[in-house]
């Protein structure tokens, strides 16, 4: 099966559905955290798909593609420290922490499989 879009990747739908889901979970998040928290933990999450995006427009030249997927990877780290942030200030319950946790663990490894397999995703 060819692949025209990063969008058709499983780890980029992950992502997405991840992103998503902390946007609506921080909608509820206290106003004095807009600048911070809130704000934080948007970006990072956001940033695995954009990062994985341009990753995926980079194909041509594996090193860049690795360099952007070390992005989204380094993204999805700061989105779990931001989770972390978030259970802790008890803006999340552990069932939505639990959730988070889980596709941001499944998301690394997905990533990390790519990383490790750049050369198959890369262009000829």
């Amino acid at each position: 099966m060819y692949i025209k879009s990063a969008k058709e990747l499983d780890v980029y739908k992950l992502a997405y559905k991840q992103a998503m889901d902390i946007f609506f979970l921080s909608k509820k998040f206290p106003k004095e955290e807009k600048y911070s928290l809130t704000d934080q933990i948007r970006k990072a999450s956001r940033s695995v798909c954009a990062n994985l995006k341009e990753a995926w427009s980079k194909r041509r030249y594996i090193a860049h593609f690795t360099s952007k997927l070390t992005d989204c990877d380094g993204e999805n780290g700061e989105t779990e420290t931001w989770v972390d942030f978030a259970k802790d200030c008890r803006y999340i319950g552990v069932t939505d922490y639990n959730r988070l946790i889980e596709m941001n663990q499944r998301i690394g490894q997905m990533l990390g499989n790519m990383i490790n397999k750049a050369d198959v995703f890369c262009n000829k």
